[in-house]
């Protein structure tokens, strides 16, 4: 059965955060930290600091869209809050 994630980068270059999801968590992340990505190739390093896992495709991307609402930044920020902090 497939897994997807919907998983969220801080960038220790700005210290913003990129979220995004993919169905290989492992594989898109290494890419992230490789400079592979396009989106984030120029926010280099990253450290991930929050990922979940859904079995549904649909489930992953709502939540990713939530995520990049500003009621959920806020969520994040409070369930992230020591992993933010470690980072400064």
């Amino acid at each position: 059965m497939p897994v997807f994630y919907t998983y969220v980068l801080l960038s220790l270059k700005d210290h913003n955060q990129y979220i995004g999801y993919t169905s290989d968590l492992k594989k898109r992340i290494k890419k992230h930290f490789n400079g592979e990505s396009f989106a984030t190739k120029s926010r280099l390093p990253f450290k991930l600091i929050f990922y979940e896992a859904f079995l549904s495709k649909d489930d992953a991307l709502r939540r990713e869209k939530y995520f990049k609402t500003n009621p959920g930044k806020r969520t994040l920020k409070l369930m992230c809050r020591r992993s933010l902090i470690e980072t400064e």
